[in-house]
This record gives C-alpha cells, sequence and structure tokens, in this order.
C-alpha cells in the first residue's frame, strides 16, 4: 500500500507540476527560437472553417478572414457547411467566402477532409467558426511553417466571456507556458482546433474520425517532422461560461481523444524521439490517467490512515473534494478552482468510459454560450 501510494502521489505531483518545473529546467539555454513574422514570403494559402448550425456567426468569421494582415488575392476561404439546415451555407457566400461546400452531415472532421479536397492551396490554415483570429496571426502560421522540417503549426487562443467563467482561463495559461517549452524543445504534444497550419503533404486522413489537435502534432513526429507553437499567432473564442459546462465539453473530448490513445498510436513509443516520448507519456499519458491515479492513492491513504502523514494525505484529498462541492454555492476563487480541477479530472474518466460504452460519436452540437 504504501508502494501504491506513493507512487500514485508522485506521479500525480510530478504530471501537474513537476512536468512544468523539469521543462523550465531543459529550456534554460537551449531550445528553438519561433521565427518572426515575416514580409516576404507570403504563399497561397487555403483558410478551412468547418461550419454546423452556425448562421449566427459565420458572416463575422469571414468577415474576420477577410481582414487579414494577407494578400487577398493568395488567401482562399474555405467554408465546409457540414448537414446544417440553418442559413450557414447562404449566409457565407453573402459574406464573401470562395467556396462553400454543403455536405451531408458527417462531423467536422469529414468535413474538413473534404473541405481540404476542394481547397486549392498548398498551405491549409484550419478555424472555428466562433474563433476570431488577429490580423497577423495567418502571418505568424506562414512563418513558423518556413523551416523545412516543420510540418504543423498551431497558435494561442484567449477565451473570453461576457457571461461567465469557468476558471478555464486560469489552465490555459499554464498549458500555454508548457506548449512553449515543449516546442522550443522539439514538437508540441497536442495543438488547437481554433487556429492552426499543415502542409498539404502532410495533412492526415484517419481511417475514422479523429481530432487534429491530438492527432496531428504526435503522428508528425513519427514521421520525422515537427509540430511548432506560433505564439504570435492569436485569436480569441468564447468559453463555456459556467464550470458545469465545461465539464461537459471535455467529457466530450475525452470520448473524442480516448481513441487516439488507445488505437492511433498516442500511446505507442515507436517512432519518437527520447525526449518527445518523455513529454507524451508525462503531458499527455499522466494527465489522462490522473482519475485513476487520484483514486489510488484515496484507497491506499484510506489503508494507511492509522499513520499521520497518510490520514492528513487523506483529508487533504476529502478537502479538496469538499471544496469542490462549496464551490458550487458560494462563488469564491479558490473554492470555483477547486470544482473546475475535480469536475474536469472526472470528465477524463468519464470519456473514457462513454468511448469504451457507447464508441465516439463523429458529430456533436456545438457547446452552450460558446456562439
Amino acid at each position: 500500500m504504501r508502494v501504491v501510494f506513493w507512487l500514485s502521489a508522485g506521479l500525480l505531483v510530478y504530471a501537474q507540476v513537476g512536468y512544468g518545473l523539469l521543462l523550465a529546467l531543459l529550456a534554460r539555454g537551449r531550445g528553438r527560437a519561433t521565427p518572426p513574422p515575416s514580409d516576404v514570403s507570403e504563399p497561397d494559402v487555403s483558410l478551412v472553417v468547418a461550419a454546423y448550425a452556425e448562421e449566427e456567426v459565420i458572416a463575422e468569421k469571414v468577415a474576420n478572414a477577410l481582414a487579414l494582415d494577407y494578400p487577398r488575392e493568395r488567401l482562399e476561404i474555405v467554408v465546409a457547411v457540414d448537414g446544417a439546415t440553418d442559413a450557414t451555407a447562404a449566409r457565407a457566400r453573402a459574406a464573401g467566402a470562395d467556396v462553400v461546400l454543403e455536405l451531408p452531415r458527417g462531423g467536422k472532421m469529414r468535413a474538413q477532409d473534404q473541405a481540404v479536397t476542394a481547397a486549392r492551396a498548398d498551405l491549409l490554415a484550419f478555424s472555428d467558426a466562433n474563433a476570431m483570429w488577429e490580423p497577423s496571426a495567418l502571418r505568424a502560421l506562414v512563418a513558423a511553417l518556413r523551416e523545412d522540417d516543420v510540418a504543423y503549426a498551431c497558435g494561442q487562443v484567449r477565451f473570453v466571456n461576457d457571461a461567465g467563467t469557468n476558471q478555464e482561463g486560469l489552465y490555459w495559461r499554464y498549458e500555454m507556458w508548457l506548449r512553449a517549452h515543449e516546442s522550443r524543445l522539439h514538437s508540441v504534444t497536442g495543438g488547437n482546433g481554433a487556429i492552426y497550419a499543415v502542409r498539404r503533404a502532410d495533412y492526415v486522413v484517419p481511417a475514422r474520425p479523429m481530432g487534429h489537435d491530438l492527432l496531428l502534432p504526435f503522428t508528425l513526429v513519427k514521421r520525422g517532422r515537427r509540430a511548432v507553437y506560433a505564439p504570435q499567432a492569436r485569436a480569441t473564442e468564447r468559453m463555456v461560461p459556467s464550470i458545469e459546462g465545461e465539464w461537459a465539453r471535455k467529457r466530450r473530448m475525452m470520448t473524442q481523444a480516448w481513441p487516439i490513445v488507445l488505437h492511433a498510436g498516442l500511446a505507442d513509443p515507436r517512432g519518437y524521439p527520447p525526449l518527445y516520448a518523455l513529454m507524451i507519456a508525462s503531458h499527455r499519458l499522466l494527465r489522462y490517467a490522473s482519475p485513476l491515479l487520484h483514486v489510488l492513492a484515496l484507497l491506499a491513504g484510506l489503508a494507511l490512515s492509522r499513520r499521520r502523514l497518510y490520514a492528513a494525505a487523506t483529508a487533504a484529498q476529502f478537502g479538496l473534494l469538499l471544496a469542490a462541492l462549496s464551490g458550487d454555492r458560494v462563488r469564491v476563487r479558490p473554492l470555483l478552482i477547486a470544482r473546475y480541477y475535480v469536475l474536469t479530472t472526472a470528465a477524463l474518466a468519464a470519456g473514457l468510459h462513454d468511448h469504451l460504452r457507447h464508441g465516439t460519436p463523429a458529430v456533436w452540437e456545438p457547446a452552450e454560450g460558446t456562439r
């Protein structure tokens, strides 16, 4: 029981805090700087927006794309409408999209696949309908792809919503810090579906629909390429306004992510450079295993609770749960952060349960409050 306790507790602390400290130590005095946006290289780019029932925001998104600081003659805007029965397609055309595909409902990934087939450029950028890019964002992505060994570049998203906060911003700032260090050392272990770009030759069409933000980086690394973070490529997106809504969103996301872990090769270290294998194990596998590690630490702590140290550790875990429950009634920051941590950690396990019991649906509805 002592071995189980210290191993599970140690891995939890390492996954949440120790990994970041290790990255900071490894990155001192080494790593690769992100290339600045270039005013010279302006290759043709096709910007793909997969949209389902986005009539409320699609015109604003197309206008946002047209306002990018990039030559209009070198930018193609492709809107792939995924089976929507509303006015998404008509409003995208009226707003000035170059290509609008009206497709049967098949999910975001399959809509993107068909948009890539229809697109004309060899450099492909992708965004969500509710993600608004800063004018220089596309140039920053293009600059990151100037290096021959770079196949994929993702930007950063700032989450905003006047309707409330789900504490996602705190987590996301730490996540972006980790991503920046991973990119400097080798490659990111995950991307962002709201703002990224990939060379056409490196675009991946998996046998089953899988999210690019998790699938593309490790797949391309196994092909001898790099996946980098371009922090100057910035966008904003509306967050889910409540922690409970974020729990549901992350549960759905993990239903999509677990097939990549279990079936697509993310957990298979073959093909990874040693440092990147450590990153995947630390940032992805241990993070996804955190619900199990918490349960093991709790059970072992209960079994050893006659000793003061283990009793204190067990009390701390119950205290975390109590704080999370209290966060539903007492809206103070520490309790809200505890509630966010507990619910989003539980969402990892709930997503695995949903995948194993029901499979992974290719389609989903936009999260409430994000449009």
